[in-house]
């Protein structure tokens, strides 16, 4: 049965839904369903969605469950799927080179300290973040490592995590992106892609809708409706298009700006790894330092 030829690996909160939504509408790529299966990183585990982790996406944990995510493919050239785990989890490294070992890999990375932010205010929109201060947050994240969605600082050291699959692929393989160009000229990172995955690289998508943005709800009742995460919201859902309900989130949602004293904080932690990573993707960071 069809296994993906491409994986778009990460990092979460980074653009990879946006870059899901765009690549989907190429006529020669099929992108699974589900965009993210989490297969590779959760592969035979049983896994206990109860307490606090009750709203993580649910992973695909069997081969045959996963293959089922590209029954569907016909002439499509390219074949994949978006799980922003895999270049987190190295677990995820190890089962992805023991199934598809020519697979083309995709990361997208943002300011690490922006990353975190964004992380921590996505989990308070979804309502698994107990708390609404991100210092507590991050002061918190060591006693609550147990739940991967809260992992705010560790998921930004990217030059540790791209290490393991530059070690492990060769660099042909692997395409890295900056948040930054996706958002300041989403069609020329696009088309870049489309020739990485050899499909038409002349096709020109719509990139004018945002997707999966952050946020505090300003009305609690109201955003628990727009999560999608009550009966509800699933009923509401197929009488709202996609553009009305990315709408409406992003009005009833408030982003205070990160606390200075805290992104200095953050800048200092990262900035080791940020130097190195400049070198493995040969692209000038500093203004992640700033």
């Amino acid at each position: 049965m069809t296994m993906p030829n491409f994986l778009i690996i990460g990092a979460q909160k980074a653009g990879t839904t946006a870059l899901y939504y765009y690549l989907r509408q190429h006529p020669q790529i099929y992108m699974s369903r589900e965009k993210e299966a989490h297969f590779f990183s959760h592969e035979n585990e049983e896994l206990n969605f109860s307490g606090s982790r009750r709203n993580l996406t649910i992973p695909i944990t069997g081969i045959e469950d996963y293959r089922k995510l590209f029954q569907e493919v016909s002439s499509e050239i390219a074949i994949g799927e978006a799980s922003p785990s895999y270049i987190y989890i190295p677990k995820a490294l190890e089962r992805i080179q023991y199934y598809i070992p020519d697979t083309k890999l995709i990361a997208i990375l943002r300011n690490p300290t922006d990353r975190a932010y964004s992380n921590f205010l996505h989990c308070v929109r979804n309502g698994c973040e107990p708390l609404t201060n991100f210092k507590q947050a991050i002061q918190a994240e060591k006693a609550r490592i147990g739940d991967p969605r809260l992992h705010y600082i560790q998921k930004g050291f990217y030059y540790i995590q791209l290490k393991r699959f530059f070690d492990r692929f060769e660099r042909k393989q692997i395409k890295v992106y900056l948040y930054e160009d996706l958002q300041n000229n989403p069609v020329s990172v696009l088309q870049d892609i489309f020739q990485f995955l050899g499909v038409d690289n002349e096709f020109l998508p719509d990139v004018s809708s945002k997707y999966n943005v952050s946020g505090i709800p300003k009305n609690k009742t109201l955003q628990v409706l727009m999560t999608g995460l009550t009966p509800i919201s699933t009923r509401l859902k197929p009488f709202l298009p996609a553009k009305l309900r990315q709408s409406i989130r992003e009005r009833i949602l408030m982003k205070p700006e990160l606390v200075l004293e805290v992104r200095r904080q953050l800048i200092q932690v990262y900035q080791e790894d940020i130097l190195k990573l400049q070198n493995i993707i040969q692209r000038d960071l500093s203004k992640w330092l700033a």
